[in-house]
C-alpha cells in the first residue's frame, strides 16, 4: 500500500497540518519564493516516488499566483512518480461554469485541463460554487459542503429566538435547506436577480413575517457583501431582530464587512477555506473524512 503525504502550498497552511494530523499523514516540507521579478519559485524536500501525495492550495487572492503555485507543486509530485491528489478548500473560477453572456471564457473548464495536464488525478473542494461544475472535469472531482459545519457551530455558539435561516437567492436554496435541517428551523429563499453586464444587484422583498425573531443568511462565498447587505436590510425591514452572516468562503473583498455590518449584519461566520478573522469553522476534518472512505 502506497504511503500517504500532505504537501501544502502557502495558501493553506492550517488546512494542510490539520488534514495531515486526521489522517496521520507526514506533512512535507514545501519552500515557495519569489525571485525579485515576482516569479513563484518552489521545492519540496521529500521523496514521493510510489506515494499518495495530497496538494493543499485554496485559490484565495491573490488568485493567479495560488493557482500557479498549486500547478508547480502538482507538476514537480506527479514528474517525480507521485499519485496527486489536490484538495482545493476555495476553488476559484468556478462561478464561469458556462458561457453566460456569448464570447465568455467557461474558465473552470480551462482549470480542469490545467489540473489534468500537471498529473492531478483527483481534485477535492468546498461547496463549489455549482455542483454542475464539477461535469466539465475528467478527473475525479468532489465538492463537500462545509454548511452542516457552519450550522453547527451557530447552534452551540449562539442562542437564537425563533431563528429562520435565509438564502439571499434560489442558487443557494439547497445550502440553506441543508443549514435549517441542522439548526431545526424554517428557511426561506429570496429572490435575486444580477445584471450580467453591469452587475447591479436586486433582491425581491418577501415582506416576512419574522418581527422578534432572528436570522441567519447561508451562502457558499462572500465577496463584495452586496448580496448579503441587500438581504439584511430586507430582514431587517422587516423586523428581525440579530442578522448573522454564515459562508464557506469568505473572500470580504474591499468593504465588504463595513458594507454588510452596515445593512444591518451583527455577525458574521464563515470556514477557514479561506484564512482570516471570521474564519471560525475548520473544514480539515470534512476533507479527512473523504479520503478515509477511499
Amino acid at each position: 500500500m502506497k504511503q500517504w503525504l500532505v504537501a501544502s502550498g502557502p495558501a493553506s497552511l492550517d488546512v494542510a497540518a490539520a488534514l495531515a494530523a486526521k489522517l496521520g499523514a507526514k506533512l512535507a516540507r514545501v519552500d515557495t519564493t519569489d525571485f525579485p521579478d515576482g516569479e513563484s519559485k518552489v521545492r519540496i524536500y521529500e521523496e514521493t516516488r510510489n506515494k499518495n501525495v495530497i496538494v493543499v492550495q485554496s485559490l484565495h487572492p491573490p488568485t493567479d499566483r495560488h493557482l500557479l503555485q498549486l500547478l508547480l507543486l502538482a507538476h514537480k509530485l506527479s514528474e517525480d512518480g507521485a499519485d496527486v491528489s489536490a484538495v482545493i478548500p476555495y476553488l476559484a473560477y468556478a462561478r464561469q461554469d458556462r458561457e453566460f453572456l456569448k464570447g465568455e471564457v467557461v474558465s473552470l473548464g480551462v482549470l480542469a485541463h490545467l489540473f489534468r495536464s500537471v498529473g492531478i488525478k483527483r481534485v477535492v473542494t468546498v461547496d463549489i460554487h455549482s455542483a454542475q461544475g464539477l461535469g466539465l472535469f475528467s478527473i475525479t472531482a468532489y465538492s463537500c459542503s462545509a454548511i452542516p459545519l457552519l450550522a453547527e457551530y451557530v447552534s452551540k455558539n449562539y442562542t437564537l429566538k425563533n431563528p429562520i435561516a435565509v438564502s439571499p437567492d434560489f442558487g443557494s436554496s439547497e445550502r440553506v435547506e441543508a443549514f435549517a435541517a441542522v439548526l431545526k428551523s424554517e428557511y426561506v429563499s429570496f429572490k435575486k436577480t444580477r445584471d450580467r453586464l453591469t452587475g447591479e444587484v436586486i433582491t425581491e422583498d418577501k415582506n416576512l413575517d419574522i418581527a422578534g425573531r432572528d436570522a441567519v443568511i447561508i451562502d457558499d462565498m462572500i465577496s463584495t457583501g452586496t448580496s448579503v447587505a441587500k438581504c439584511a436590510q430586507l430582514l431587517k425591514k422587516d423586523g428581525a431582530k440579530k442578522v448573522i452572516a454564515a459562508c464557506a468562503h469568505a473572500l470580504l473583498v474591499g468593504a465588504a464587512v463595513e458594507k454588510m455590518k452596515a445593512a444591518g449584519v451583527d455577525e458574521l461566520i464563515a470556514s477557514n477555506t479561506i484564512p482570516g478573522k471570521y474564519s471560525k469553522v475548520d473544514v480539515a476534518p470534512l476533507i479527512a473524512s473523504y479520503f478515509e472512505r477511499l
